[in-house]
């Protein structure tokens, strides 16, 4: 089996580190135990892009940070069965929103753009915010996935 397939793209004009994202965006899902074989797309965009699928999609004005397509649905994989392989779907990033809420949080913008990865891709894999149980599960195994990234990454720098 082929490992997950994840293609990131910048068309932000930003400069983005695609090679993290997709390393993130790989150890997010492995985590998750998704399918192997499932397909990921993130892509960055500029805010008159964000601005416009924000409009389009969410029937919102202004940029947002990120935006997430699911296309076939999948779910995390479960210890007693296997997962399903499949299109897990889109993850778009807007970098220059992105960095005004790193500015703002007063943290590196890079960190900013990992929590919204993994943000979008829980997103694709089903899980909410919209309500306050939801809520504490998505973030808290946001938290727990960006804890374990900063350690697997603070481990290879070694």
């Amino acid at each position: 089996m082929t490992a997950v397939s994840i293609e990131v793209n910048d068309e932000s004009g930003e400069g983005i580190d695609a090679e993290r994202v997709a390393a993130l965006a790989r150890f997010v899902l492995d985590r998750l135990r998704v399918h192997p074989q499932a397909e990921l797309s993130v892509l960055a965009v500029d805010v008159a892009t964000m601005s416009s699928l924000h409009q389009q999609w969410m029937d919102e004005e202004g940029p947002t940070d990120v935006l997430s397509f699911p296309m076939d649905e999948l779910r995390p994989g479960i210890d007693d069965e296997d997962p399903e392989p499949g299109l897990l779907g889109d993850v778009v990033l807007c970098p220059a929103v992105a960095a005004k809420q790193a500015a703002a949080a007063g943290h590196p913008a890079a960190d900013e753009l990992d929590l919204l990865t993994t943000h979008g891709i829980l997103h694709l894999l089903g899980y909410d915010h919209a309500e306050p149980d939801e809520e504490r599960e998505m973030f808290g195994l946001q938290t727990e996935l960006l804890r374990g990234w900063a350690d697997a990454s603070r481990g290879s720098a070694k």
